[in-house]
């Protein structure tokens, strides 16, 4: 309950797997603030919870932050660390901006440490150290029992005095503690404990498993091991290993769930162990430091960890080296069929680009690209607009794991070695890596140097959240269905990209692995729905007794023979179906078997570029393959309140410039139009559109003036309008946007564009007949304003047979606002207003059938409408009245 939590002013806490110094610490911060709360982490050292709970809890009522109201809290006291990522459990707190934070730490500055307004920094054996010399200083008292607990933090983090970060104010803290009664019988039980039986296997198992490596002149051990389970005292058995051993510099990694633990222990200055695990997000200080690391394996841990200890240790290896020189490249202004050929001679996989008649670097093309373009038969094209810009180079004297970044975490298939002034010295590759690695008699593993390792992370709990219960349903049955099989299947694109993105979802894409056609048919039967299925394509579609439908696909790759062309497919994995899709946020997908359910699989980078909120594609030749996504950019762009990646805008430019648009089909890009007229956003697509010269492209007739862009945002806020009042007609959106988009145009240039967009003979029809009618009633409202304000029925006879997609574009033409206003009342009252009678009450008065019906119900309903005559009789009346004017007019009762 609310009302029973703690509003503390003051909060003191420490790092997450909390040790008895950030313990003590915190304790002893508490003397320093009496008035405080303590807030302890959620996970601790195993040897450290025992104690904790059978003691610590009682003596100094320690609290969760869910004993306390964040919102209270106006001064943070953090000890024993600074970094912001070892305190998710006081980010509640954090939340407050003008919350104060006060800092007692003994490890040194890292680039995620707090913002705070006091800071105790002091590089000497423990936190604990730092707060009993202010205690001493401001002649606090402390009871025995409080100086033995911070003589145990002491003690634990300066190895009893025995680590080379021990300092003389760690003897002079731990000489007052004594003097304050501490207990060092206590101490040295908690400090040398007899180990346990499971201890004792792993202490074993990390001394079987450890090897010994000479890196840059310093011996340095290597550990690991795999457990099922949490082990909170592993710190303490690496410490054991490293003084059984006369270990001088020990890396320790323990899988551990799901994640891997590092704990490092260093005797030697040469070997800061806290900047190395910092690489990893975790901390410490020179000597003893750890990490808690997740989504990697032990082997791609490993890796990197030698790479970072042949550059950071005595950094003897230079790249420079290494490097591969003299460096073959390529100049900006040849064209991409010069090199693919140079490439294909010389077996190279990609080549540094430099500007013409120098040695500046400027990007990178890839064999792939290069070649790909050839085949379209766009050799001719120049290299500077495909290359790869947005590169990183290194210089000479960059470390290796600068270099392993580059190529491992960013995929940069080749890095660029470039002195002060950016000039070409050599290049360094994939290839010279694993050199480098064999040679040194590294580890690797087999699949290190694969493109597109997987990134995965689990979000089963966010399916559950965001999905419908139907659709989850369905994805649970699903991965059940591909595991009987014997396939895998995957939720995959739009469906993705929008649950992260915390979107509405409305479409469930499937790719399986396998016989696509096959599983549908058993989903399909499963939920007791329809199938439509496509061979060539080999997809399929269920659609539910629900109206709901679902596309399934075999994991495909698609390649196009020429530019603009449709796809020609092929059986793949799901790596390259994913490969052929529009832009990276779009090939996001979600694993369903049930082992792996909710695993969710990034090959190209899409999670980063939606927390980037950037637009890119795969490749350069994406708009030259399919021009339409050209469009597709701009409206995923305002959709999402993205940008367009600068290499891309880049790309669609390039493409336009070759008139690439011309060669799609009038009908692919009039489908793309009208996904853009259903967006929210439509109208500031439109105005990217011809901003970006899109418009142009489609047609050169196509221009967005100041007048058009208006009337667009006019009938926006009439479309806003009109959806307000519920009524049943609907409105066709492509139909009213196209009428606003072509009214500059005259007729016959109207035509070409409907020509070029291949508008069908019934569409065509329907636009022209609608544009002329609208034209008429502008007309006739601009020559006659009063006549169809003074009465409704004139409007009626008017605008009756109009479709409303006509009228709401009337309204948003006429300037006279008293007309505007006659008209909305006419839209939103009198349009929807039926006739009580009917063509059989008419036969039923003795009127034969015939074109004179049609007159008489519309005058019936034209002076209803003036008199408000709406019940059947006096409509009856008025009828009768009507028909008997036609005898006396007509004289011929086989007229009526």
């Amino acid at each position: 309950m609310q009302k029973n939590k703690l509003k503390p002013k003051v909060v003191i806490t420490c790092h997450n797997n909390a040790d008895f110094d950030a313990l003590a610490a915190m304790v002893a911060a508490k003397k320093l603030y009496p008035n405080s709360v303590l807030i302890f982490p959620g996970s601790q050292e195993k040897s450290l919870r025992n104690f904790f709970i059978e003691s610590a809890s009682y003596l100094y009522n320690f609290k969760t932050i869910n004993d306390i109201i964040p919102e209270f809290v106006e001064t943070l006291v953090v000890v024993d660390t600074r970094q912001t990522s070892r305190l998710d459990h006081v980010k509640k707190i954090l939340k407050n901006k003008k919350i104060k934070i006060h800092i007692f730490d003994h490890h040194p500055p890292s680039e995620e440490d707090l913002a705070a307004d006091f800071i105790e920094y002091k590089p000497w054996g423990s936190a604990t150290t730092i707060i009993v010399l202010k205690l001493k200083e401001k002649n606090i008292s402390i009871t025995p029992d409080e100086a033995t607990l911070f003589g145990l933090g002491i003690y634990e983090d300066t190895g009893s005095f025995t680590f080379n970060s021990t300092t003389p104010y760690d003897f002079i803290a731990a000489s007052w503690l004594r003097e304050q009664k501490m207990d060092v019988n206590t101490i040295a039980e908690f400090m040398h404990k007899e180990l346990s039986a499971e201890q004792i296997f792993i202490l074993n198992n990390l001394i079987q498993n450890a090897s010994k490596h000479h890196i840059n002149g310093i011996d340095i051990v290597i550990t690991e091991i795999s457990l099922e389970e949490y082990v909170g005292d592993f710190a303490l058995l690496v410490h054991k290993f490293m003084e059984m051993e006369n270990i001088k510099v020990l890396f320790a990694l323990g899988r551990m769930n799901d994640r891997v633990h590092l704990v490092a222990r260093s005797k030697l200055k040469e070997v800061d162990v806290g900047k190395i695990c910092n690489y990893f997000g975790g901390g410490g200080h020179t000597f003893a430091a750890s990490a808690s690391i997740k989504n990697k394996t032990l082997n791609q841990i490993k890796e990197e960890l030698f790479a970072i200890l042949y550059s950071k240790i005595n950094q003897q290896i230079s790249i420079k080296t290494l490097m591969s020189t003299p460096p073959i490249f390529l100049e900006s202004n040849k064209t991409l069929e010069e090199a693919a050929k140079l490439m294909t001679r010389l077996g190279l996989k990609a080549v540094p680009i430099v500007k013409p008649n120098t040695k500046y670097c400027v990007g990178i093309l890839e064999h792939q690209l290069a070649h790909k373009a050839v085949i379209h038969n766009l050799g001719n094209l120049v290299i500077q607009d495909y290359m790869q810009r947005n590169i990183q180079v290194v210089s000479p004297n960059s470390s290796l794991h600068k270099i392993v970044e580059i190529i491992l975490e960013h995929k940069q298939r080749l890095v660029p070695v470039v002195d002060e002034k950016k000039e070409l010295l050599g290049v360094f590759t994939r290839t010279d890596l694993i050199n480098f690695l064999v040679q040194e008699s590294i580890p690797i593993s087999e699949d290190l140097f694969k493109n597109g390792k997987k990134k995965e992370k689990n979000i089963k709990s966010l399916l559950q959240e965001k999905l419908s219960t139907e659709f989850f349903n369905i994805i649970i049955t699903a991965g059940n269905i591909a595991e009987e099989m014997g396939y895998q299947v995957y939720m995959v694109g739009g469906i993705v990209r929008d649950i992260l993105l915390n979107f509405p979802t409305l479409d469930l894409d499937l790719v399986v692995e396998g016989d696509g056609i096959a599983f549908a048919q058993k989903l399909a039967q499963t939920f007791k729905g329809r199938i439509k299925s496509h061979k060539k394509f080999k997809t399929a579609v269920i659609i539910l007794p629900s109206g709901q439908k679902l596309d399934i696909a075999t994991a495909r790759l698609e390649y196009y023979e020429y530019p603009a062309a449709l796809p020609t497919v092929e059986l793949s994995s799901l790596k390259m179906d994913l490969y052929r899709r529009d832009f990276s946020i779009n090939t996001l997908a979600v694993h369903l078997n049930p082992s792996r359910f909710g695993k969710l699989i990034d090959f190209f980078g899409g999670q980063r570029d939606l927390k980037q909120k950037k637009i890119r594609v795969l490749h350069a030749l994406s708009f030259i393959e399919d021009p339409t996504r050209i469009l597709r950019a701009v409206r995923f762009e305002q959709r999402f309140n993205f940008h367009i990646g600068k290499q891309t805008f880049r790309l669609i430019k390039n493409a336009l410039k070759l008139d690439i648009l011309n060669k799609v089909s009038g009908n692919r890009i009039y489908q793309e139009l009208i996904l853009i007229f259903k967006e929210k956003k439509a109208i500031q697509c439109l105005f990217k559109l011809q901003e970006y010269n899109i418009l142009k492209s489609i047609h050169p007739l196509l221009n967005l003036t100041e007048n058009l862009l208006n009337l667009f945002l006019e009938i926006n806020n009439i479309l806003n309008w009109y959806n307000l009042l519920y009524l049943n007609e609907k409105v066709k959106i492509e139909l009213l946007y196209f009428l606003v988009l072509l009214s500059n145009l005259k007729y016959e240039d109207t035509k070409k564009v409907i020509s070029r967009l291949n508008f069908s003979k019934k569409q065509k029809d329907i636009f022209f007949e609608l544009r002329e009618k609208t034209k008429f009633c502008l007309i006739e409202f601009d020559r006659y304003p009063k006549k169809y304000i003074a009465k409704i029925s004139k409007l009626y006879l008017l605008l009756d047979d109009i479709p409303i997609e006509g009228i709401l574009f009337i309204i948003a033409k006429i300037k006279n606002e008293e007309l505007r206003q006659k008209i909305a009342i006419y839209v939103a009252k009198f349009r929807r207003i039926k006739l009580a009678i009917s063509g059989k009450d008419l036969i039923a008065l003795g009127l034969k059938p015939g074109p004179v019906f049609g007159e008489i119900l519309k005058e019936v309903k034209r002076i209803s409408l003036d008199n408000q005559i709406y019940d059947k009789q006096s409509q009856l009346e008025l009828a009768k009245k009507l028909i008997n004017q036609k005898k006396i007019i007509f004289q011929n009762r086989k007229q009526i």
